[in-house]
C-alpha cells in the first residue's frame, strides 16, 4: 500500500517517515512489503491506513486539489480530521494504533462477530437484532448503504440475525473476517481506555465541515469532533445518511483518499448521480485531474 506515492512524491514519502518516527517502528516497510499477517493486526492495519490516506492527500495538495468537506468511515474520520487540520498527523497515528490495541483487547478471539446484510427488506432490521439477541449483544455497526448494513455483537447472537435475516428476504448474508466486533457494545473497554487518550490530545477546531460518522452531521467544532471518536466506537458508523448530509450540503465532486475503493462503490450505491474519484497510488493521479476538468 501506498509504495507508488513513496517512489514518486517526496511529500508522500515524508508522511509515511513522519509515521515512523511517531509510531517508533517501521510501518512503512510494513505497508511496502507485507508480511499480511503482521499488517492484518488490527494495531497495525490502522496506523497504516491512516498514514496510506495521508500520504495521499499530501500529492492531491500539491496538485491543487483540496476538500471543501470531509468525512471517513470508522477508522477514516481521523484521517478526515488530520485533512480538516483538527488533529496533527503525528497524533492521529499514535492513536489508531491504541484505537486498534484497545479493540483487539476488548473482547476475546472467538468470543464476537460481524456479518453483511445485504438487500436486507426496509423495515425488518430492528425486529432481526431483537429477535436474535436473546440477551446477548447484536446491532448494527455500520449503515453502509441502503443494501449493505454491517451486524456486530456475540457469535452466536450474529449467527441468529443471519439465519432471520435470510428468513426475512436478504439476498446474502456475509458473515466478515474481522480481528473484533467493531461498533457494537462489545467495545465500551476500548472506548473507555481510548477516551483517556484523545483527552490528553490537541484538537483544533477544523478550517473545513466534518459530517461525524456518530451522529451524520456537519460539525466544525474540535471539541464536538474528540467526543464523536469517542462515542463512535461501540455506536453505528451512519455512513449513508453521513453521503446524504453531504449531497443537501451541494457536493458534486468527491475523491476516495487511501487504499482501496470500497467508499465509491457504497457512494454509488446510495445515490446512481454521483461517483466519486480513487486516489490510493501514483497511477491513479491522471483519473482524478481529469475528473475535476
Amino acid at each position: 500500500m501506498g509504495k507508488s506515492l513513496a517512489e514518486q512524491y517526496p511529500s508522500a514519502q515524508a508522511i509515511f517517515a513522519e509515521a515512523d518516527a511517531a509510531l517508533d517502528f517501521p510501518i512503512s516497510k510494513l505497508c511496502f512489503e507485507g508480511p499480511d499477517e503482521e499488517l492484518k493486526k488490527t494495531e497495525n492495519t490502522q496506523p497504516a491506513l491512516l498514514t496510506v490516506s495521508i500520504a495521499a492527500l499530501a500529492v492531491l495538495k500539491e496538485q491543487g486539489i483540496h476538500p471543501d468537506y470531509v468525512a471517513g468511515h470508522s477508522l477514516g474520520e481521523y484521517s478526515a480530521l488530520v485533512a480538516a487540520g483538527s488533529l496533527r498527523f503525528a497524533d492521529a497515528v499514535q492513536l489508531v494504533r491504541q484505537r486498534g490495541r484497545y479493540m483487539q483487547e476488548a473482547v476475546p478471539q472467538g468470543v464476537g462477530a460481524m456479518a453483511a446484510l445485504l438487500k436486507l427488506p426496509e423495515g425488518t432490521l430492528e425486529g432481526i437484532l431483537a429477535a436474535a439477541a436473546e440477551g446477548e449483544v447484536v446491532s448494527a455497526a455500520n449503515l453502509n448503504s441502503p443494501d449493505q448494513i454491517v451486524i456486530a455483537g456475540h457469535a452466536g447472537a450474529v449467527a441468529r440475525a443471519m439465519e432471520l435475516a435470510k428468513t426475512a428476504g436478504a439476498k446474502r448474508v456475509v458473515p466478515l473476517p474481522v480481528s473484533a466486533p467493531f461498533h457494537c457494545a462489545l467495545m465500551k473497554p476500548a472506548q473507555l481506555r481510548l477516551a483517556a487518550d484523545l483527552a490528553a490530545t490537541t484538537f483544533a477546531d477544523l478550517a473545513i465541515p466534518l459530517v461525524q460518522n456518530s451522529t451524520a452531521q456537519l460539525t466544525s467544532s474540535g471539541e464536538t469532533a474528540r467526543t464523536g471518536l469517542i462515542d463512535q466506537v461501540p455506536g453505528t458508523v451512519r455512513w449513508t445518511d453521513s453521503i446524504r448530509v453531504l449531497i443537501a450540503a451541494g457536493v458534486t465532486h468527491w475523491v476516495e483518499v487511501g487504499a482501496g475503493g470500497v467508499l465509491s462503490g457504497l457512494l454509488k450505491n446510495i445515490d446512481p448521480n454521483h461517483k466519486a474519484a480513487r486516489f490510493g497510488e501514483a497511477a491513479e493521479l491522471e483519473a482524478v485531474q481529469a475528473y475535476y476538468r
